[in-house]
C-alpha cells in the first residue's frame, strides 16, 4: 500500500500564497516553498525543528535594530 503523501501547513499570518509550508512524517519535519511544491524540500529531524523554534520563541534571530 502507498505511503500517503505528508499534509503540509502553512500560518494562519499567509494571506499571499507565497509561504511556508510544514509537514511531519513521524521522526522529520519537512519544510517546503509553497510557490514550489514540486522542488525539493528541506527535511529536518524533530530534535533540529524543536531546536529552531526555540531560538525563534528566544528572539535569537533578530537583525539588529539601528
Amino acid at each position: 500500500m502507498p505511503v500517503p503523501p505528508p499534509e503540509f501547513r502553512r500560518s494562519s499570518y499567509c494571506h499571499t500564497g507565497s509561504c511556508l509550508e510544514v509537514a511531519e512524517d513521524g521522526e522529520h519535519i519537512i519544510i517546503r516553498d509553497s510557490t514550489k511544491a514540486d522542488a525539493p524540500p528541506l527535511i529536518v529531524t524533530r530534535a533540529e525543528w524543536d531546536e529552531f523554534v526555540r531560538g525563534v520563541k528566544n528572539n535569537e534571530f533578530d537583525f539588529p535594530r539601528s
